[in-house]
């Protein structure tokens, strides 16, 4: 009996202890701890950085040793504060070598652009997730921004600040991995796209007014 106890005692401080390092489904901080113990190439500075690695699998060793998720900053960046004209920049590749620390799209611009710079071949783009809206503390959030890479005619994922260090694939396409995150997440999906940049394209304010004319009616466009 008394061992009985103990067993079920240890198993239930187990998985207590998982409880408080595990982030909700929901939510897109890291599922898991930072992993200082991973083994990756390492650099003293983000242009060293660029000279020594070769690989996505290179920008992901490193990612998983080092990212920490900065909650404070994903409700800054979420659509309830964009909506009060706060702008805040993403972190630069080489600031976010420096202090390690950011959100989903952070992480994301960090592994497009480095991969772009030590492996071009490989096709790196942003991989924007709209998932349906969540709450959290009053702000609104609904996008999530992964990376995507091509290898042997194969679709790659990586950079998720759900899963840190880890690559999704091979998939024959994005939807296949859409399919699949969408379980893991517990979240809908509503939409997704492959982009080359975060940054939210604007149209030619020629090309804008041409497009809001409506021939033939003399009304305003709908706002």
């Amino acid at each position: 009996m008394h061992k009985v106890l103990v067993l079920f005692a240890l198993f239930f401080l187990g998985g207590f202890v998982n409880l408080l390092h595990s982030a909700s489904p929901s939510s897109d901080e890291p599922e898991y701890a930072r992993d200082s113990t991973v083994v990756f190439k390492a650099a003293d500075s983000y242009e060293q950085a660029l000279r020594v690695w070769k690989t996505p699998e290179d920008i992901n060793g490193w990612i998983a040793a080092n990212f920490s998720y900065d909650t404070a900053r994903a409700l800054r960046l979420s659509e309830t504060q964009r909506a009060k004209n706060e702008r805040i920049s993403i972190h630069p590749p080489s600031e976010f070598f420096d202090t390690k620390t950011g959100v989903c799209v952070d992480l994301s611009r960090f592994g497009v652009e480095t991969l772009r710079r030590i492996d071009p071949h490989s096709d790196p783009k942003y991989l924007m997730i709209e998932f349906n809206p969540i709450q959290i503390k009053g702000n609104m959030l609904r996008l999530h921004w992964l990376v995507s890479f091509k290898r042997g005619g194969k679709i790659y994922i990586f950079a998720d600040s759900k899963r840190p260090g880890h690559i999704a694939g091979p998939y024959n396409d994005v939807q296949a991995f859409i399919i699949e995150y969408e379980q893991y997440r517990e979240r809908k999906i509503v939409a997704f796209r492959e982009l080359d940049s975060y940054e939210k394209q604007r149209r030619p304010q020629a090309q804008k007014q041409q497009h809001q004319k409506r021939p033939d009616t003399g009304r305003e466009p709908k706002r």
